[in-house]
């Protein structure tokens, strides 16, 4: 049987599948719409096709650390529910385990585990479980000694907040406390140096609007705006801000005093950036049950 454009369209609507997905079954079933059906299903792939426009904004991050670099994954779910399931948990940690030899999210998903794609992993997770999955970030962090901390863990490499910390040379206690730090504070960048300069010059025009407010002459307007833009530089640079395990010095001092340069870092927290829609408790619950 010919299967057209329309027959695919119609079954797109009914299932919410892909359209390559649409077709496939189609084949399969010889034309028949609710053998179709039936055949997505089967795959999982109708159910996890309607859950993909769901916000996915809770989840975790889970690291892991090699020889010469750490790699940090964060893995998406609609709920804490899930999150705090054993079995999310344990595909989050397999997931991470292949990922180390990634650069990308694409790549990771293409990666495979027991036989199976990552990609098809998830998407046999989504029928299961019932909700939006996703790996939403892979970062890699390179050096000699790289350390890691986990905010909120649920296990000793898995949690809320993940950081991984670079340096020069061994020093995994201090790495830890750096890490430790970075989780608190969540510093834009290592230095002045590695700071975004729209961010910098973003800055520098709100405080010389607000010093202008001021009404002195331009020469003490240039002082006031410098001051300030020195303050904001020890807030949002690790190396400036005030080391949380030793407030008497700077990280940049703490660092020299073990010995040790801080090379780089990475930090990733569950859902930074996704715009998150409040529901209430009753109805997280809800969701959950009817999936």
């Amino acid at each position: 049987m010919t299967i057209n454009a329309a027959m695919v369209k119609e079954l797109r609507d009914a299932s919410g599948a892909g359209m390559m997905d649409a077709k496939k079954a189609l084949v399969e079933s010889k034309g028949d719409m609710e053998a179709a059906i039936d055949w997505l299903r089967t795959k999982g792939l109708a159910k996890a096709a309607k859950k993909s426009d769901r916000t996915a904004s809770e989840g975790l991050v889970c690291m892991n650390v090699g020889a010469d670099c750490g790699i940090a994954v964060e893995v998406n779910s609609e709920t804490d529910f899930v999150a705090k399931n054993s079995e999310f948990q344990d595909m989050v940690e397999s997931i991470t385990e292949v990922a180390i030899g990634c650069s990308d999210v694409d790549q990771l998903l293409s990666e495979s585990i027991d036989g199976q794609k990552v990609k098809d992993i998830l998407t046999k997770n989504i029928s299961v479980i019932g909700e939006n999955l996703s790996v939403r970030r892979i970062k890699k962090l390179e050096g000699k000694c790289v350390s890691m901390y986990v905010h909120n863990a649920v296990k000793p490499n898995m949690g809320k907040i993940g950081v991984l910390v670079s340096l020069s040379k061994d020093n995994k206690e201090f790495g830890k406390q750096v890490a430790m730090h970075i989780a608190a504070t969540n510093p834009e960048s290592l230095s002045e140096k590695d700071l975004d300069v729209s961010l910098l010059e973003r800055e520098r025009s709100i405080l010389m609007d607000q010093a202008k407010e001021s009404g002195k002459p331009d020469n003490i307007i240039e002082n006031m705006v410098n001051g300030r833009l020195k303050k904001y530089l020890e807030e949002v640079t690790l190396l400036n801000q005030k080391f949380v395990i030793n407030p008497d010095l700077t990280v940049a001092e703490a660092a020299k005093h073990a010995g040790v340069d801080i090379v780089g870092f990475i930090r990733l927290e569950v859902g930074e950036g996704i715009d998150k829609k409040e529901e209430d408790f009753a109805s997280e619950v809800e969701k959950t049950i009817n999936g």
